[in-house]
C-alpha cells in the first residue's frame, strides 16, 4: 500500500472470530450474532485505542479492512483467546451478559502477518 510519501505500510487488520454454533446448533438470530460481532470490535479498539496500529487504522476510516472468521464452538474459541493471551496478543473476548456466555472475540487491528498464523486454522465466517 503506497504512502504519500512514496513508501509502503503495512496492511492492518482487525479479525473477528465468531462462534458459529450459535447460529447452526444453537439457533440464535442472525442480528443478534452480528451483533455480537459488533460489540466486540468495538470494545477491543476502546481498549486499544492510543496503540499506534489503531490510530493508524482508525485514520483510514473508509478503508478500514476487517476479517470475520468462525470458530465451531465455545471451546475453540476459549482455546484460542487462551493462546493469544499467552503470546501477548491484544484482544477481547466478548461475555454475552447476563449469560456470561462467550460469543466472539476481536483482536486490535494488527499488520496481517503478525496475527495470522494464530487464525489459520479458521475459516471465514458463513
Amino acid at each position: 500500500m503506497a504512502t504519500p510519501s512514496g513508501g509502503t505500510s503495512k496492511r492492518l487488520v482487525q479479525y473477528v472470530i465468531v462462534r458459529s454454533d450459535l447460529i447452526h446448533a444453537l439457533s440464535w438470530p442472525l442480528g443478534a450474532v452480528i451483533t455480537q460481532a459488533c460489540h466486540a470490535a468495538t470494545a477491543a479498539i476502546h481498549l486499544h485505542y492510543s496503540d499506534p496500529d489503531t490510530q493508524e487504522y482508525l485514520a483510514e476510516l473508509d478503508s478500514m479492512h476487517k476479517v470475520v472468521l468462525q470458530a465451531p464452538d465455545e471451546a475453540s474459541l476459549s482455546t484460542l483467546s487462551s493462546t493469544l493471551r499467552e503470546k501477548d496478543i491484544a484482544h477481547k473476548l466478548w461475555m454475552e451478559q447476563p449469560e456470561n456466555i462467550p460469543t466472539c472475540l476481536a483482536l486490535k487491528p494488527y499488520p496481517k502477518e503478525t496475527v495470522q498464523p494464530f487464525l489459520k486454522k479458521f475459516k471465514l465466517f458463513k
